[in-house]
């Protein structure tokens, strides 16, 4: 996966663009109205009743007798209100928020799947300059502040299944070299944070930290993204450390919920 084919194509298609976004929420948060939808597509209420029929009659989603809708049979993961994505994603977004009104940058949440990364949660901040919602986006693990945290929990053996040259057949190029990458985990395992400039696309820089379980291994990590112009190298260790003191006080608030 290219880094390329995250820059938004030349006609966007808008329906299709929310009709996708929601089957995502859909499949990993679980049950949604047409109201809360709706909001978070950003979309009125009756066009997010269309989105809602379409995805029903081609089996992506159910609707209840209750007006909830839920993920279909098209789906593979059986999404449910409580699962693990959901409650991490609302148990973070005030933490989100708060380090947005800190630090006045877009604030990312971000889980791993085999060698790709999925944005979960997204809070934009208010300033005219700024990095858009990345929400639901997937991207290579490799080439993300948070992806390269979360790579840096495997061990050896975890590694080379994550990158294994036959998942690369069709497309070798986009294997990273792993003796590179190797070295380069070792060095976030000491600093416990990671730094991405325009790794993942052209003109942003991200800063990253985990955010752990009771037992220490990382569930997500916890980003703040901004245009490289705005990024100053002197001002990373206090960005780092908002961070931390965001991603300790999720750690908190989840333990707490589960």
């Amino acid at each position: 996966m290219d880094k390329e084919l995250k820059t938004p194509p030349p006609y966007p298609i808008a329906s299709v663009d929310h009709a996708l976004r929601a089957a995502t929420i859909l499949q990993m948060e679980g049950d949604a109205t047409v109201a809360q939808l709706a909001e978070r597509l950003g979309v009125a209420r009756s066009t997010a009743h269309r989105i809602l029929a379409m995805l029903v009659y081609r089996d992506f989603a159910v609707r209840g007798e209750d007006r909830v809708y839920r993920a279909g049979p098209v789906l593979e993961l059986a999404a449910h209100s409580q699962s693990l994505v959901s409650r991490l994603r609302a148990t973070a977004l005030p933490h989100l928020h708060r380090v947005v009104d800190l630090v006045g940058e877009t604030t990312n949440l971000i889980v791993r799947t085999g060698d790709t990364v999925r944005f979960i949660a997204s809070v934009e901040c208010r300033q005219a300059l700024r990095v858009g919602s990345r929400e639901g986006m997937v991207f290579p693990a490799h080439r993300t502040t948070a992806g390269l945290l979360l790579l840096a929990e495997l061990d050896e053996e975890e590694l080379e299944k994550a990158y294994a040259p036959e998942r690369y057949r069709d497309r070798p190029s986009d294997r990273p070299d792993l003796a590179r990458l190797r070295a380069e985990l070792r060095r976030l395992r000491r600093n416990g944070f990671a730094v991405n400039r325009e790794r993942s696309e052209r003109g942003l820089v991200a800063v990253g930290v985990p955010v752990r379980d009771e037992d220490g291994t990382a569930l997500a990590g916890l980003s703040v993204s901004m245009p490289s112009v705005r990024y100053d190298p002197h001002q990373l260790q206090p960005l780092v450390k908002s961070l931390e003191g965001a991603a300790h006080a999720l750690e908190r608030d989840f333990l707490h919920q589960s």
